[in-house]
């Protein structure tokens, strides 16, 4: 098997590819509720009769809302995560929180714009909260020779299993006859309607490997006397001032922070971006399709790349080609320039958040996987809510979205300068100088 398909891959044990397939599983949330079906759904049904403008505000602050509450409750759970054997606890609470909301969506209806935005934040709330826990067990389930490659493996299993999902949709959606669903009258929606009942069942369904192959990582001391909630805190506290002994792995979490604001404004806003000025609908949709497909070849190069030239300097190079993407979409106007854009966004994106997730997993200490992930995942949230923070207040301040588009790029040069200053070998030295001793010290 390690010498077949799974080798090549870098997916050559049970758990790597259990640990995998959770991307999978996850991105069908990704590909149709955040990027492709919802937020045309939300734009014309949940907002009928509102003007596009107001229709895309809300649903910004609807996604900031939701940020904001995962980044408040990560950093805590990472800590106590960290203390005890709950990693795959929270992971599948916050899973079933996102599951739930996504299954919810199917009685939203003409002018439901509120309950909507409350599923909408809902479902946020639960796949952005099991990533922090996802993304901690991969210290434990690959080596660190192994990291780049499963992380970016995970990436292009999302990209192929939303893909895959989201065609589907788009099939019955567009010719809901030939599956026996209603094409017009009350039941016109209902097509739409089951895409979000499938991302549902199709999330649980594809998660069960990881908590079935993947074993608990072994849990710190707990805190001795105080409590759970006082020493949580006081783990989390001392997380913060660990930050000073890792200071490359910092570094790096601040410039993640600022160029993956571009990252996610991009992925979050484009297709109602795209709808609010005119492109049709079956358009904008095929052009996420386009994405998620030519996105898995794209993931596993990068995974090579960074066995080339390292994953900082191709993490850079894809910021390069996100300026040049920035300054398209403030351009945009017709449709082969969105598929363009389409094209473009699919060759980097994920390529340059699984790099920057097995690089920041290659500079902390294993014992403080969920704490040191809770804030990436805070550095990741709060990256999300400044973009679509920004797309609000200047669509409040001048009546239209290019302005926000092209204050993306700013986010793409400054992080890519934070980039440059991260010694990579010094903070991979300081993470196993700090295993090293906890081993001893055990």
């Amino acid at each position: 098997m390690s010498g077949g398909l799974f080798g090549r891959l870098g997916l050559d044990r049970p758990e790597l590819r259990a640990w995998a397939l959770y991307d999978w599983a996850n991105s069908a949330f990704s590909a149709t509720i955040v990027t492709a079906i919802f937020p045309v759904y939300y734009l014309e049904v949940a907002c009928r009769g509102l003007p596009p403008a107001v229709a895309t505000q809300r649903h910004a602050l609807a996604t900031t809302l939701a940020l904001i509450v995962v980044a408040l409750l990560a950093p805590g759970l990472g800590a106590l995560a960290d203390t005890r054997p709950l990693k795959k606890r929270f992971l599948g609470t916050f899973m079933s929180l996102g599951v739930l909301a996504c299954a919810g969506m199917a009685v939203v209806g003409d002018g439901d714009w509120l309950l909507g935005a409350a599923l909408f934040a809902l479902a946020n709330i639960g796949a952005s909260g099991s990533f922090v826990f996802y993304d901690s067990l991969l210290p434990h389930v690959a080596r660190p020779d192994e990291a780049d490659r499963v992380s970016t493996a995970g990436y292009a299993l999302g990209y192929l299993g939303g893909g895959l999902l989201l065609a589907l949709n788009l099939a019955w959606i567009r010719f809901p006859g030939a599956f026996g669903l209603p094409q017009s009258g009350a039941g016109a929606t209902l097509p739409v309607r089951l895409a979000f009942v499938s991302v549902a069942v199709w999330w649980l369904l594809f998660a069960l490997p990881l908590f079935r192959r993947v074993r608990e990582p072994p849990s710190g001391r707990a805190p001795a006397a105080e409590g759970a909630l006082r020493g949580t805190v006081r783990q989390l506290r001392d997380t913060v001032l660990a930050l000073r002994h890792y200071r490359q792995a910092g570094l790096l979490l601040l410039a993640f922070l600022v160029y993956n604001d571009g990252v996610l404004t991009i992925v979050r806003m484009a297709t109602i971006y795209g709808k609010e000025i005119g492109l049709p609908r079956d358009q904008l949709l095929l052009a996420i399709l386009l994405v998620n497909f030519v996105g898995v070849p794209c993931a596993f190069f990068f995974g090579t790349l960074a066995g080339w030239i390292g994953p900082k300097k191709s993490i850079q190079g894809a910021l390069v080609l996100f300026v040049g993407i920035g300054y398209l979409g403030f351009r945009l106007s017709t449709a082969w320039e969105f598929y363009l854009l389409a094209l473009l966004v699919s060759m980097v994106l994920g390529g340059t958040q699984a790099l920057s997730r097995s690089l920041f997993a290659s500079m902390i200490p294993k014992s403080k996987s969920s704490e040191f992930f809770a804030f990436f995942a805070v550095a990741e949230k709060f990256a999300g809510i400044l973009g679509p923070a920004v797309f609000a207040l200047l669509i409040a301040l001048t009546g239209s979205s290019r302005a926000a588009v092209l204050s993306i790029v700013v986010f793409f040069v400054i992080g890519g300068f934070l980039l440059s200053r991260v010694d990579v070998e010094e903070g991979r030295r300081a993470a196993q100088e700090a295993d090293s001793q906890g081993a001893a010290a055990a």
